[in-house]
C-alpha cells in the first residue's frame, strides 16, 4: 500500500478580478496561521515545602531526571523562583493544577504559577 500524501493547507476563497482584455482571474490567498503562544511554567519559593518533594514534582510532572531536577530546584531555592518547563497555554495549565493539587495533597505551600513566554 503506498504512503498517502500529506493533507494540503486549507485554501481561502478565490477572489475575482478583471485582466486587461476584460477575463475574469482568479487568485487564491493561503491562509497563514501563528503557532501557538507558550507559557513558563514557574515553582516559587517558599521556607515550608521539602527540598526532596520539589525535586518529586519535578521529576513526575516534568519529567527531569535526578541531576536536571536538583538543579532546577537549588535555583528555586536560590533565588525564589525557578521554570520548570516551556508548554502551550492548555498544558501550561494543567501542569500547574497537578502540581498544587499534589502539593496540597501532601500538605505543602508550594506554589506554582505560569506566565507568558
Amino acid at each position: 500500500m503506498p504512503p498517502e500524501d500529506p493533507p494540503s493547507p486549507p485554501k481561502l476563497p478565490a477572489v475575482p478580478r478583471r485582466g486587461n482584455d476584460g477575463a475574469v482571474v482568479v487568485e487564491r490567498k493561503t491562509a497563514r496561521t501563528k503557532p501557538p503562544q507558550l507559557y513558563k511554567v514557574v515553582l516559587l519559593n517558599d521556607d515550608y515545602t521539602p527540598m526532596e518533594f520539589v525535586v518529586m514534582v519535578l521529576q513526575h510532572y516534568f519529567r527531569c531526571d535526578l541531576e536536571s531536577a536538583t538543579l532546577i530546584m537549588l535555583k528555586i531555592h536560590h533565588e525564589g523562583r525557578g521554570v520548570c518547563g516551556v508548554f502551550t497555554k492548555d498544558v501550561a495549565a494543567t501542569k500547574v493544577e497537578l502540581v498544587l493539587a499534589a502539593a496540597r495533597r501532601a500538605g505543602h505551600p508550594l506554589q506554582c504559577i505560569m506566565e507568558a513566554a
